[in-house]
C-alpha cells in the first residue's frame, strides 16, 4: 500500500516533531567544544561580546576576515541573551538546521503535495550527514540554509499556478536569502544559485523565468542587506578587500596550498554516507528529477541542477572539506521524499534488511576497536579510543534494532511506520556517534585544560602560546593569547597589528626573563626540548596527552 494512503492523525505528526525538536536541541551542551572549528568560532564570537566591535571580526585579539560575520552576529547574541557556553555555542548552527529540515518539508508540500514534504522532512533530518553538521559548530548549516530558502523561494515563485504577486513575494525572499548566504560565507551565495539559474535555463529554454526574477526590486534588496557590512568592514581595514575577495575566494578555490585539497571523487564517499539510510532511492529520486514534466516550470529538474552543479563545482575545486556540499541535502532531500511517496511498503523491506545487516557488521568492527593500536598515539591513548568504541557499539545495536523493526514493519504493510522508525534509529546513531566523541575531549578540547590552570590565569598575567596556537583553549579561558614564532590562519592579522605577536623564540624568552610572572601553552614535545636545553625557566601547572601548561618560577 501507498506511503499516502497511511498516514496517521495529525496529532501523531505533533507528537513526532516534539521529540524530534528534544533530540535535536538537547544534546547541544552534552560535548565539549572541539578543535579547530567549534573553538575558532565560539571564540571569535566571544571577543565580538567583549570588544563591542560587531564590525571587525577578531580571533585571539587578532583581525579575521576569511569568512563574513552572519554566524558571528547570531552567536554573540545568543551569548548575551543566554550566557558563554556549549549550548548557546552551537545554537545558531541547530536552529539553522532544524529551520532547514520545516522548510525541506514546506516546499516539498507546495510542490508534491502534504506527503512527499513529509517525508523530505524526515529524509532531511534524519540523514547521517544533515543531522551531525546540525549539532558542529561551522558555518555550513548556516550558509545551508539561506542557500535553501533561495532554492525554495525560487521553487515557489515560479511553479505553474504561481500568481504574479506570490512571484513578486517569493522572489524578494529569495533575493533576500541569497544576502543572508553572502553575509554567511561570502560569494557563493550568489555564485551557486545564478549558475544553478542559468544552467536550468539553459537546459528548459524558459527564457521567460529571466524577465520575472524582479531585477531591480531584487538587487536593491540585496544590496541594501549585504553591502553595507562589507563597505563598513573595508573602510576600517584597508586589508579587507584583497584577503577576503582575492585570497580568500578565488585563490583558494584554483590553488593548492590550503592543506585542504582531495582527489576528484572526494565527496562521492561523503555523499554516500551522508545521504544514508536513503541512499537506495538516491539514484531514482535523481532520475525522476530528470524526467519531470510540468504544464511549464520543472521543479524536478532545478532539484537536480542544484545538486549535480553544487556538487561538481566543490570537486574541482582545490579546497575541500567534507561540509562544503552541504546545500545539496535539502533539494535531495526533496526529491527523495517526492520518491517515497510513492513506494510500497513491500519495496522498503528489503532495504532495512540490508540496513540491519550493516549496522551488525559495523558493529562487530566496533567490537574490534580496542585491539587495533594503530588507532591510538601518544596524543590519543588507548582508553579514550576503548571509550568512544563503546559508544560506537550501542549505536551499532540501536541502529541494528532500529532497522530490524522497521523491515517487520514494512513486511507488515506499515510503510509510514517504517519510515519513521528507520529515520529515529538513524537521528538516535548519530546522537551517540557524537555525544560519544566526548570521550576524546580530553585531547581533542582544551576544557580540562582551562579548568586546571584557572586558579593561576588573571588579566594582568601575560600567557603565551609557543609554537602553537589551540583553538579551544581561549574560549574557556575567556582571554586571548600572546602567540610566540606561529602564524598560520591568523598570519593575516599578525602582519596587520604584528605588536600583539612574538615572532621568534629568542624574543620570547627576553620577555619570559623581564615578565615578574608569564604563563605559557607548548606542544608536549617543545616543552621537553626546553627541559632539556633549559631554554626558559619554568615549572609545570597542568599538562594532558598534547599540551603543557608552564608558568615562571
Amino acid at each position: 500500500m501507498p506511503i499516502q494512503q497511511t498516514l496517521p492523525s495529525s496529532r501523531f505528526f505533533l507528537l513526532l516533531a516534539v521529540l524530534f525538536a528534544t533530540l535535536w536541541f538537547g544534546q547541544l551542551d552534552y560535548r565539549k567544544l572541539v578543535k579547530p572549528d567549534e573553538g575558532r568560532y565560539a571564540e571569535i564570537s566571544r571577543e565580538m561580546v567583549a570588544s563591542g566591535d560587531w564590525v571587525t571580526p577578531r580571533l585571539n585579539d587578532l583581525k579575521y576576515f576569511e569568512k563574513p560575520p552572519m554566524q558571528y552576529w547570531a552567536t554573540a547574541a545568543a551569548f548575551e541573551t543566554f550566557g558563554t557556553n556549549e549550548w548557546t555555542a552551537r545554537l545558531w548552527t541547530a536552529l539553522t538546521g532544524f529551520a532547514g529540515v520545516l522548510l525541506a518539508g514546506y516546499t516539498g508540500a507546495r510542490l508534491y503535495g502534504r506527503t512527499a514534504g513529509l517525508l523530505a522532512a524526515i529524509v532531511l533530518g534524519s540523514s547521517f550527514y544533515y543531522f551531525a553538521l546540525g549539532h558542529i559548530n561551522t558555518l555550513d548549516m548556516g550558509v545551508s540554509l539561506f542557500l535553501e530558502l533561495a532554492l525554495a523561494g525560487f521553487l515557489l515563485a515560479h511553479r505553474d499556478n504561481a500568481g504574479s504577486r506570490e512571484n513578486r513575494n517569493w522572489m524578494l525572499l529569495t533575493w533576500a536569502a541569497m544576502a543572508g548566504a553572502m553575509l554567511s560565507k561570502g560569494l557563493i551565495g550568489l555564485v551557486l544559485p545564478g549558475a544553478a539559474l542559468v544552467i536550468y535555463v539553459l537546459l528548459t529554454r524558459q527564457w521567460q523565468i529571466l524577465a520575472r526574477m524582479h531585477w531591480i526590486k531584487g538587487l536593491a534588496l540585496f544590496g541594501l542587506l549585504a553591502v553595507p557590512w562589507f563597505v563598513l568592514v573595508s573602510q576600517r581595514n584597508p586589508e579587507f578587500f584583497q584577503f577576503f575577495f582575492i585570497h580568500e575566494h578565488f585563490q583558494r578555490f584554483a590553488a593548492d596550498g590550503h592543506r585542504r585539497t582531495g582527489a576528484w571523487w572526494y565527496f562521492f564517499p561523503v555523499l554516500i554516507i551522508g545521504i544514508s539510510p536513503w541512499l537506495n532511492w538516491l539514484l531514482q529520486s535523481m532520475r525522476d528529477g530528470l524526467r519531470s514534466q510540468g504544464e511549464t516550470f520543472r521543479p524536478g529538474l532545478l532539484l537536480l541542477v542544484w545538486s549535480v552543479f553544487i556538487f561538481f563545482f566543490f570537486s574541482i575545486s582545490h579546497s575541500k572539506l567534507p561540509a562544503y556540499i552541504l546545500p545539496i541535502m535539502p533539494a535531495l532531500a526533496i526529491l527523495i521524499g517526492k520518491r517515497l511517496a510513492t513506494t510500497d511498503a513491500r519495496q522498503l523491506a528489503p532495504h532495512f534488511a540490508g540496513l540491519a545487516v550493516l549496522s551488525a557488521g559495523v558493529m562487530i568492527a566496533a567490537l574490534l576497536l580496542p585491539q587495533l593500536q594503530d588507532l591510538s598515539s601518544k596524543d590519543t591513548p588507548p582508553e579514550m579510543i576503548l571509550a568512544y568504541a563503546r559508544w560506537i557499539q550501542v549505536a551499532c545495536v540501536t541502529g541494528c534494532a532500529g532497522f530490524v523493526l522497521a523491515w517487520l514493519q514494512s513486511r507488515r504493510g506499515k510503510a509510514f511506520g517504517a519510515i519513521v522508525t528507520a529515520a529515529a534509529a538513524s537521528s538516535l546513531v548519530v546522537t551517540l556517534f557524537l555525544c560519544g566523541h566526548n570521550s576524546l575531549a580530553r585531547s581533542n578540547s582544551a576544557y580540562y585544560l582551562a579548568e586546571a590552570i584557572k586558579h593561576e590565569v588573571r588579566a594582568d598575567i601575560p600567557f603565551y602560546s609557543v609554537l602553537m596556537y589551540d583553538q579551544t583553549l581561549p574560549f574557556y579561558m575567556q582571554r586571548p593569547m600572546t602567540l610566540v614564532a606561529y602564524t598560520d590562519e591568523l598570519e593575516m592579522g599578525i602582519k596587520a597589528e604584528p605588536h600583539k605577536a612574538i615572532m621568534n623564540l629568542e624574543t620570547f624568552r627576553q620577555r619570559w626573563q623581564s615578565e615578574p610572572k608569564a604563563l605559557a601553552l607548548l606542544r608536549r614535545e617543545d616543552f621537553e626540548v626546553f627541559a632539556r636545553d633549559g631554554f626558559i625557566p619554568m615549572r609545570v601547572i597542568a599538562r594532558d596527552s598534547r599540551r603543557v601548561v608552564v608558568a615562571k618560577p
